[in-house]
């Protein structure tokens, strides 16, 4: 987990918890961020999450001053691929694996490498607009577990 920060529960529930009410300051919404907050909601409020959780990213990004647009913000094909990842990640834990073992774990993971998506979109495809507003299909390799929308 090299340059990764290391959470306990607390924290992941804390950083779920600021993400869903909008106070999570900008400078703490980091790569390994999203991945352990969207670990415990896939955890604690799975459901609806492919159609939630683009609008609470939206919300949160511009309550910290943030925009949404065709350069910036929220990017729709990176959440869901994500999402579906983690889901599967979340799904092979063994039984009451903390939130804090099991964010070490997917951190250590390949998808704690925030260059994970390049290994199944081109950068042209994956930074385009249209992968920015709606799911694009990966040009280069197949996700093991794609989302379900």
């Amino acid at each position: 987990m090299t340059g990764m920060t290391a959470y306990d529960d607390a924290d992941i529930a804390a950083l779920a918890e600021r993400l869903l009410d909008r106070t999570l300051p900008k400078d703490q919404w980091t790569h390994a961020a999203h991945l352990a907050a969207t670990l415990r909601l896939v955890r604690t409020r799975n459901e609806g999450l492919e159609r939630d959780l683009p609008g609470i990213i939206r919300a949160c990004n511009v309550a910290v001053g943030g925009v949404n647009d065709d350069h910036g913000g929220y990017h729709e094909t990176i959440t869901q691929a994500y999402l579906a990842a983690i889901r599967a990640f979340v799904a092979d834990l063994p039984e009451g694996t903390s939130d804090a073992r099991a964010a070490a774990a997917l951190l250590a993971s390949p998808l704690g490498d925030k260059a994970w998506p390049l290994t199944h979109w081109s950068r042209e495809r994956l930074f385009s607009v249209e992968a920015r507003r709606g799911w694009v299909e990966p040009d280069l390799a197949a996700l093991p577990n794609p989302p379900a929308i």
